[in-house]
């Protein structure tokens, strides 16, 4: 178990170190001069000489990458040419606000999600199955983009039932949470409606059965206990596709978090704080399919003698 650890966490190493190498040349190699990139269009050549300096754009590119690394594993990623502050700093302070948003859009997701894809299971063709699938081929297909545009368009401007942007008040998630929350409800749905049709026809569902236990026993503490195997290695990783979802959801509904600001980043040229925001998402999603392996070999015996 502890080597399947340590191999895990060396694998999770490896992945953030190529995307931190794969971020250094795309800023360096690009065919454009890096400092130019970075700074914003009204800057000096004083500003250009003090970033060309701090991180050694006049050295050879060994260097320069040495210094990048080391850089970025103090999380200096140099200062937002919009606010002046470190750029992990400016992510930070977003982030509660994302936080708070995905927490929502998951617990939704994870209460609609997957008791759908039981009962669909358990009443295979009904019609309770047939909307289970409805639903998680059109969270599946249906861009967030343009369902939080008709969400605005019918809530928020025809009823002025709910806000449209900010996060002041509860009813303010309502939208944005829904929004982001469509994809990992039909991912729960199908996979938890998948694994529990697996455990349902196993032998000992089928003995379980035999014996007179409850349904209700053997549903939960038979099949679905098996079942959480699949479902467990999905919810983490969940956590990572939310963040990157809040992208485009949190720039519709002008929600104050990271999402919105690596948006207004990009358009304005603010472009550490576009680096900050990458090797976030990456370390994000790593960490989470880390814990995913993690859960999964703890949970699965045979994960731990392969």
């Amino acid at each position: 178990m502890q080597g399947y650890i340590i191999k895990r966490i060396a694998i999770a190493l490896l992945i953030i170190f190529v995307v931190l190498t794969v971020v250094f040349f795309l800023f360096r190699l690009g065919g454009a001069d890096p400092v130019a990139i970075m700074l914003p269009p009204d800057a000096t050549p004083r500003d250009q000489q003090v970033l060309t300096e701090k991180f050694g754009l006049d050295k050879s590119l060994p260097v320069q990458y040495w210094i990048f690394v080391q850089n970025a594993v103090q999380g200096d990623f140099g200062l937002s040419f919009k606010y002046s502050e470190p750029a992990l700093t400016v992510l930070f302070e977003r982030l509660p606000a994302t936080i708070k948003l995905g927490i929502a859009a998951f617990f939704f997701a994870f209460c609609v999600g997957i008791p759908i894809g039981i009962i669909s299971a358990v009443r295979r063709d009904s019609w309770i199955d047939r909307f289970g699938r409805v639903l998680a081929l059109a969270g599946m297909s249906l861009p967030s983009f343009w369902v939080g545009m008709m969400l605005i368009l019918f809530f928020g401007v025809n009823l002025r039932l709910l806000p449209i942007s900010g996060s002041d008040t509860p009813l303010h998630y309502i939208m944005p949470a829904f929004c982001m929350s469509l994809f990992p409800i039909a991912l729960f749905t199908r996979l938890s409606r998948s694994a529990m049709l697996d455990a349902l026809k196993s032998e000992y569902v089928v003995m379980a059965r035999i014996k007179g236990v409850p349904e209700v026993y053997v549903i939960m503490l038979h099949a679905f206990k098996n079942a959480s195997i699949t479902v467990v290695t999905v919810v983490f990783s969940v956590f990572g596709a939310l963040i990157l979802g809040s992208v485009v959801v949190e720039t519709i509904f002008a929600w104050p978090g990271i999402g919105r600001l690596v948006m207004e980043s990009y358009f304005g040229r603010d472009y550490p704080v576009v680096q900050v925001f990458v090797m976030f998402v990456t370390f994000i999603v790593v960490v989470m399919n880390l814990l995913v392996d993690i859960v999964y070999a703890f949970i699965d015996p045979r994960i731990r003698y392969q």
